[in-house]
């Protein structure tokens, strides 16, 4: 059990107050000289997102948590500096793309698109090193700090990786930026976000009459108004990653003229795994004094003085739209721990938006040591999730997913019914397993089931 800490106002932190606290899933660089200087220069580049995305986004929280918005966010669970492509970011925001126009004609609401990528470079491991054969050297931490290879060179922490990061976000960014303002999220063109390798899917033609019928929906309302339906015409995408490596995090934290507070400007909505959610750790330190809106992993492990105590030293002033708490209980738990936390959350007054991560909680390995994860458990807690809040007389806000655009074959079940033996086929992840184009679109045809059978 975490022990309580008195809250505290903003007033009394500092952009590197967290150093003095105990900063757990730090990388422990050999040449601590470079790292100030990369960290210095990191400083000095430009930072990858702005104050005011930031503060929109918070605003758009804050209406998923009255239920006015739902929260789409998914990516990649590890990035990795190869993937740093037009096709692998393009087949990512394809997916986003057909899960959101699925959800927002099904709810009937907007959805707020928020990417893993563009940062998700830093990976928490178990333990500090890795031994194999005899040989123990140090555990890979995500290429922001070293590489896969099982080498001394390749698993060494290099400072440089903290600024080849940055330059791939930066990469990142600007495509999907470009792609946005040029048109291709564009919702009368949604034939530009198919994936070719899925055209004989069993869900394609289901997906291609229901672009149909949107496209036609947006014609007729622009008809009938005599103008274009503005914002309709395009999506936008927002940032999301674990801040887990603070020296990056803190040199991309920024003031920003006529700006109340600290924005840090790596991301647009950083989150704190359970890992690092220590009361009295560096983490929390650190995000107690940053202004962006900020996700929170809950699990079976959190009890209610350490929730409460999050809420306390994070959101002190009962800011809306500022927390998310993100719950990744697992198939088996989400009954037994859900309900009573957000009894605890109610009782406390404290606003947050709810999200539901159906992925971590359900992770295992088969036989033959393959991890993966079964659809029918992804999709199993998140039923269940929708059940528990609607029951608690709460709102879960949005859903939390690892997907990719690639065909792969990481997680079993789904539309083609994969199974164990099938994961050898299109295995590509180096970190945890996720769902692919079908599986994630089915997921998201359920989200709509499902809110819509509660609603009647």
């Amino acid at each position: 059990m975490q022990q309580g800490l008195k809250s505290q106002q903003a007033f009394d932190w500092r952009i590197d107050s967290w150093q003095d606290k105990p900063a757990r899933q730090q990388a422990s660089y050999p040449d601590q000289h470079q790292l100030l200087d990369v960290l210095q220069q990191l400083a000095d580049l430009p930072p990858l997102v702005t104050s005011w995305e930031i503060n929109t986004l918070r605003n758009e929280m804050a209406m998923a948590q009255r239920g006015e918005r739902f929260v789409l966010q998914g990516g990649d669970c590890s990035e990795n500096f190869q993937e740093c492509n037009s096709s692998v970011i393009t087949n990512r925001l394809k997916v986003l793309l057909q899960m959101s126009l699925i959800l927002t004609h099904g709810l009937q609401m907007p959805v707020t698109r928020i990417g893993r990528f563009a940062g998700q470079y830093a990976k928490p491991r178990s333990s500090d090193v890795e031994t194999r054969d005899g040989v123990t050297l140090p555990s890979y931490r995500g290429d922001i700090v070293n590489a896969t290879d099982f080498d001394e060179q390749s698993r060494t922490p290099d400072p440089r990786r903290l600024l080849r990061a940055h330059a791939r976000s930066a990469m990142t960014l600007n495509f999907v930026r470009g792609l946005v303002d040029g048109g291709f999220t564009s919702l009368h063109h949604p034939e530009y976000w198919n994936l070719s390798w899925v055209e004989h899917s069993p869900l394609a033609e289901r997906f291609q009459q229901l672009t149909r019928e949107i496209g036609q929906s947006i014609r007729f309302m622009e008809i009938v108004s005599g103008i274009q339906t503005g914002k309709l015409r395009r999506a936008d995408f927002y940032t999301a990653h674990e801040a887990l490596h603070l020296h990056y995090e803190q040199a991309l934290t920024r003031q920003v003229p006529r700006v109340e507070g600290w924005h840090n400007l790596s991301t647009h909505f950083p989150w704190i795994g359970m890992r690092t959610a220590e009361l009295d750790g560096a983490h929390v330190e650190f995000f107690r004094g940053v202004r962006n809106p900020m996700g929170i992993k809950i699990g079976p492990g959190m009890d209610k003085d350490w929730l409460m105590g999050l809420l306390e030293a994070l959101n002190p002033g009962r800011e809306d739209g500022r927390v998310t708490l993100i719950h990744r209980m697992g198939v088996k738990h989400i009954a037994d721990y859900l309900p009573q936390l957000i009894s605890h959350v109610q009782a406390s007054g404290q606003p947050v938006t709810w999200i539901c991560d159906p992925m971590h909680g359900n992770t295992e390995s088969t036989a033959e040591g393959i991890k993966t994860r079964r659809f029918e458990n992804i999709q199993s807690e998140l039923e269940q999730a929708f059940d528990i809040h609607a029951a608690c007389g709460s709102i879960l806000g949005g859903v939390h997913l690892e997907l990719t655009g690639e065909n792969v074959t990481e997680c079993t079940g789904g539309a083609r019914a994969l199974k164990d033996v099938d994961l050898k086929k299109a295995y590509k992840t180096t970190v945890d397993p996720r769902l692919n184009y079908e599986q994630a679109l089915e997921l998201s045809m359920l989200i709509v089931h499902k809110r819509q059978s509660l609603q009647t």
